[in-house]
């Protein structure tokens, strides 16, 4: 049996009115990859922050090697050997990628001067054990996703990390790139390094981890040897309660076209791409990292320039779409990131929740603050938002709560076409069915939606008809019964039409 390398033993952890963590606990192997699940707010990323000496704790102990560690730095955390791979990766883009890999650290030369060939010599043995192939010398803003993701491991490398912690990181990724990170993971559990790996992601779970640790509302719930358990066991021990429909929809007949996109080009990142989607039907759009989903719905609500084809709304042609006046033809846009496209994290419910519809409330600028307040309380009771009052700033609100409170701006707006790109991502299975139940009963209200998602479960048991695109264009578009995954994945791989 392994060594057992963390443990975390009964951790306390409050905030003004909130208990965030409560007997809390974890341990964690050598050479193990330990899966962390739990709904949004139930506690992982605190329990986390406590590893890393981001908070303090009120109560409890942590174990290194069955040694007591006293952690209440990050400094404290690095030297314990304890790394993070944080789901919004923390590098400097301008830097190269040495200077990422030692930044703070620097190495210097026998005058006390920074010494870039000592860093760039030492960076290349970091960049080989994670099998990056790229130069030390290179800028970090040139590096795509997958590979950055390489290099926050190749830091924590540097870092003698022993302890290394993953948050969601698969959520930008390509398909391509998510199995060099499997890959590295097998590499890194035979160097006897411990991985806790946090994500939503059922499929990851079941294919890398060893065993499963399940909080909720800030309690350890219990752990499961990964290949002893199910999906239903998990989201039993995440949510508290059976969840029967997960995804939830009941298909109608389709009504008539609401919105048809005729040869849209954007440069050479949406190319001649032609859709139609009617009242009362979820279109689906499916394809890998740039094949230029969201960039084509981006083009159809003007927010990207148009240089090819014209959208049709309300038998209305645009040539060159602009947002307000799409938005008064009813049409909203859910974007694809809440954090920097959809909320004012910094602001509250309120302001966010009604920032579409200040002429409901605003007249010859005087505010209709009663109007405001209402507005927003109906949208937080509509969408089960778990908030203190609509006063609560958004950036303290779980990821669930956060997308939910984007989708109550934009249908204040009441749009009969709603675009809804990665409207799941990064929440947990109880606001995933939430989100999805929403939906369905929008279709059946006779909305048209547009859902483009990287989960092919849920394009599947969700949309009506399926549109897969590959570098810019429209490769497929496929009938609820020609769903199948083998021939979805062909069509966005590049394959031709079978």
């Amino acid at each position: 049996m392994a060594e057992t390398l963390l443990s975390m033993v009964d951790i306390d952890k409050r905030f003004p009115g909130v208990q965030a963590l409560s007997k809390a606990r974890l341990d964690l192997s050598a050479g193990e990859v330990l899966g962390l699940m739990g709904e949004n707010g139930a506690g992982k990323s605190t329990l986390m922050n406590v590893l890393g000496g981001i908070y303090k704790p009120d109560g409890g102990r942590i174990f290194i090697d069955g040694g007591e560690a006293a952690i209440s730095s990050v400094q404290d955390a690095q030297a314990h050997g304890i790394a993070f791979i944080h789901q919004e990766l923390a590098l400097e883009q301008h830097m190269t990628v040495a200077e990422n890999i030692f930044l703070g650290r620097e190495k210097k030369n026998q005058l006390r001067m920074v010494s870039q060939n000592r860093m760039n010599r030492e960076a290349s043995k970091y960049l080989e054990i994670v099998g990056l192939t790229v130069r030390p010398q290179e800028k970090v803003m040139r590096l795509s996703t997958g590979q950055q993701q390489m290099l926050e491991i190749a830091k924590a490398f540097s870092l003698n990390a022993r302890i290394l912690v993953m948050d969601e990181p698969t959520s930008s990724l390509s398909e391509k790139e998510v199995r060099i990170l499997f890959e590295t993971i097998g590499a890194l559990k035979k160097r006897g390094i411990g991985i806790i790996y946090i994500s939503h992601k059922m499929q990851e779970i079941f294919e890398l981890t060893d065993r499963v640790t399940v909080m909720r509302d800030g309690c350890y719930i219990g752990t499961m040897v990964t290949k002893e358990t199910d999906t239903d066991h998990l989201v039993r021990m995440m949510v508290g309660r059976e969840l029967d429909h997960y995804y939830v929809r009941t298909f109608n007949a389709p009504g008539p076209v609401m919105l048809e996109a005729k040869n849209i080009s954007s440069g050479s990142r949406v190319r001649d791409c032609s859709f139609k989607v009617r009242s009362g039907e979820i279109l689906g759009f499916y394809g890998l990292v740039g094949a230029g989903r969201s960039e084509l719905m981006q083009t159809v609500m003007g927010l990207d320039p148009i240089t090819g084809g014209e959208v049709i709304l309300d038998g209305v042609h645009f040539t060159k779409p602009e947002p307000i006046r799409v938005q008064m033809k009813k049409m909203a846009l859910v974007p694809e990131s809440r954090k920097t496209q959809g909320l004012i994290l910094g602001n509250t419910i309120k302001f966010n929740v009604t920032l579409a519809v200040l002429p409901r409330f605003i007249r010859r600028l005087r505010v209709n603050r009663r109007m405001e307040t209402q507005l927003a309380n109906q949208a937080v009771r509509n969408f089960s938002i778990k908030a203190s009052s609509v006063k609560q700033r958004v950036m303290n609100l779980s990821g669930g709560n956060q997308q939910k409170v984007v989708v109550a701006k934009w249908l204040l707006t009441e749009p009969r076409i709603l675009i809804m790109d990665e409207p799941t991502r990064g929440i947990d299975v109880g606001a995933k069915a939430e989100i999805y139940s929403i939906m369905n009963d929008l279709v059946a209200k006779g909305m048209a939606i547009i859902m483009v998602s990287s989960e092919l479960n849920e394009i599947i048991n969700m949309c009506d008809r399926l549109v897969v695109m590959n570098e810019g264009r429209i490769v497929a578009e496929l009938s609820r019964e020609e769903f199948e995954q083998d021939s979805i994945l062909h069509y966005a791989l590049g394959g031709a039409a079978k």
